[in-house]
């Protein structure tokens, strides 16, 4: 699963936004389902940004945001990030040394029509 958010941070606010991102990615990283974190600065825009979360799955990365510290320091700065795209992403295809595997998704083919409650997982994962 990952976690992608894009920030639009004034010059004047990078260097705070630097102290915050470094921190929410040791907090996130320092679960042991997340398995690394980066943050990113456009070639493009200087004041464009994004952070990046690799979690095992998405349970996992609901677990990574549950601890306090998590909800206190990270929670915020995620609120930050600009909110024209979705932020989480599950991966379905991984490559590695010009070999590509394919991931089921976890989220069912209906999840877009299914209440809250009515159902109990993906029966028919969509592609």
């Amino acid at each position: 699963m990952l976690l992608v958010c894009r920030f639009a941070v004034p010059e004047a606010e990078v260097e705070d936004f630097l102290a915050r991102a470094k921190h929410a990615l040791e907090l996130l990283t320092k679960g042991p389902h997340c398995r690394r974190g980066r943050l990113a600065r456009s070639t493009d825009e200087a004041d464009r940004w994004v952070l990046l979360a690799e979690f095992d799955s998405v349970p996992a990365y609901r677990k990574a945001l549950s601890p306090f510290e998590v909800r206190e320091h990270v929670i915020p700065l995620l609120s930050q990030a600009l909110a024209d795209e979705p932020a989480a992403y599950e991966e379905l295809w991984d490559a590695t040394n010009g070999t590509a595997t394919r991931r089921d998704s976890l989220v069912a083919k209906d999840a877009g029509t299914v209440r809250l409650g009515e159902a109990g997982g993906p029966a028919t994962p969509r592609h």
